[in-house]
């Protein structure tokens, strides 16, 4: 039996991930979150035998630290973090905060004995695009916004823990996931929504900027294929798909699929955060995956027709 702590369990990626892993009737799987964010919440995570919810903030030491010495988990999954482009930029000194998280969980992983930290990075941490496609190994890493610089904080975190202490650690850098249970601030579920309501879809700017877009199954197990294989040990791989669209043609996109009456209506361009381009070298990732990813149209649909019931 594997014990594995999921922090931000609750939350829309790391969700499905608890359900996953508690699958295995062999693991214990504790899922820790503060339920701050959005309608993603304890709801998503179904009371399951192997699988216990706890209300806890990780940037608290007296919080998360008795989740640990109580439930001694070997493997812990970091996934808790303030997200959102808008709520990020607006909330900038809360987004800090999340080191705070960072080095409790690393403190606690090196001293109860964890055996692997398994850490959710973000595309964010590339900033402006030097290089097409953003490559882990050799793109650099020259956002200035306070979300990627806490990301790439993290993962420093991560390479000085195991060379210091020995705490092995993989990265997960996540471009865009969409799926079913996605929170309505993200572009996919933003956009649905309107289009099954024949609402206007609003874009910033123009919308020539691109963006990639991970079915939430693909991330999930490709994740899971890095864990159960010893894979990606003490290194990062991205976790997204390398079909780029721009965001206007992803709106067009959605209104034909639902057959939507929506205009798309310009708003000016965020004044920062939405980098014109995102596009991530998938080499390591397809070789997890080891099948073909979903196609956007399709995940789009799966979505679609869930929303219609």
């Amino acid at each position: 039996m594997a014990s594995i702590l999921v922090t931000g369990g609750a939350g829309f990626i790391a969700s499905d991930l608890a359900l996953k892993l508690a699958d295995d009737p062999k693991n214990k799987v504790v899922v820790v979150d503060n339920l701050l964010t959005g309608a993603v919440c304890k709801v998503n995570v179904p009371v399951k035998p192997n699988l216990h919810f706890i209300k806890c903030d990780v940037n608290r030491f007296e919080d998360i630290s008795s989740v640990f010495y109580a439930y001694r988990p070997e493997y812990v999954f970091h996934y808790a973090a303030v997200v959102g482009v808008k709520r990020t930029t607006e909330n900038p000194v809360m987004v800090l905060r999340d080191i705070d998280g960072i080095r409790n969980v690393l403190d606690l992983s090196k001293n109860t004995g964890v055996r692997r930290v398994l850490f959710s990075s973000s595309s964010e941490v590339y900033g402006e695009p030097v290089e097409i496609p953003q490559n882990e190994l050799t793109t650099p890493l020259n956002s200035k916004l306070p979300y990627a610089i806490v990301k790439n904080i993290g993962e420093a975190f991560l390479r000085s823990y195991q060379k210091e202490y020995g705490l092995e650690y993989t990265i997960f850098r996540f471009f865009n996931t969409y799926g079913p249970k996605q929170s309505r601030d993200f572009v996919v579920a933003k956009f649905l929504r309107a289009a099954m309501a024949n609402e206007d879809i609003t874009i910033y700017g123009d919308g020539s900027q691109t963006r990639t877009f991970c079915y939430i199954d693909d991330n999930i197990d490709a994740c899971l294929a890095a864990f159960h294989g010893s894979q990606v040990i003490n290194d990062v791989v991205n976790i997204g798909s390398d079909k780029e669209i721009t965001i206007k043609h992803l709106a067009e996109l959605v209104i034909e699929l639902t057959g939507s009456r929506s205009r798309l209506v310009h708003l000016p361009p965020l004044e920062e955060g939405d980098m014109t381009r995102r596009m991530p070298d998938v080499t390591r990732m397809d070789q997890l995956l080891g099948r073909p990813a979903l196609p956007l149209r399709e995940g789009l649909m799966r979505i679609i027709n869930g929303m219609r019931g």
